[in-house]
């Protein structure tokens, strides 16, 4: 197993270190050291293969369904997968999910964001919503120079396509649907709301 902070990555062996893992659940929402919004990554950027932290296991697990492993078809992952730690949401008793829009990052890395967008989901009736970000470190970036939601339609509008294809297929035909896109105060006050 291997977790990361920031840019470092730390790699543990599989025999009897489990203790020593981290609980990503319990990391403060914000840096103490930046106070810059954090988010742990499941899913690396480029992969399709569902996970979640499961934070009774302290451990990464893939999401199943009907049995299976599930797959996301059509596409790879645009961004790095995740959740804002420290926040919960009552529609889904749930961490607040989060992409970082940002090279792929192994599972477990805890990055600094900057919220640029929001995107609200219909999942089967339950409204989820989802932090759109970039990483706080401008060398970590690759939107150079976005930092707004207003810079990345307006710079790079296939990214909201890309973005929205990739939540629309995370379910079975139909089941997920694209409620609208907000700006980045939007999404700051979503993060503020679910914080426990």
């Amino acid at each position: 197993m291997r977790f990361a902070f920031g840019s470092i990555i730390v790699g543990l062996g599989s025999v009897g270190l489990s203790s020593c893992q981290p609980d990503y659940a319990e990391l403060p929402t914000f840096s103490p050291e930046r106070k810059l919004l954090q988010v742990v990554v499941e899913l690396p950027a480029g992969h399709n293969h569902a996970q979640r932290y499961d934070a009774s296991k302290k451990d990464f697990m893939p999401v199943r369904r009907a049995g299976l492993d599930h797959v996301v078809e059509y596409l790879p992952c645009p961004g790095n997968q995740g959740f804002v730690p420290g926040t919960r949401l009552e529609s889904t008793n749930a961490p607040l999910q989060a992409l970082v829009l940002a090279e792929t990052q192994p599972e477990g890395t805890v990055v600094e964001v900057l919220p640029i967008g929001m995107l609200t989901l219909d999942d089967n009736g339950v409204l989820e919503q989802v932090v759109v970000a970039v990483p706080a470190r401008p060398s970590q970036r690759i939107l150079p120079g976005i930092t707004s939601w207003k810079m990345l339609v307006k710079q790079f509008p296939g990214a909201k396509e890309a973005v929205g294809q990739w939540f629309q297929h995370q379910g079975r035909p139909g089941e997920v649907r694209l409620v609208g896109w907000k700006d980045e105060q939007a999404a700051d006050q979503q993060v503020h709301q679910a914080m426990k």
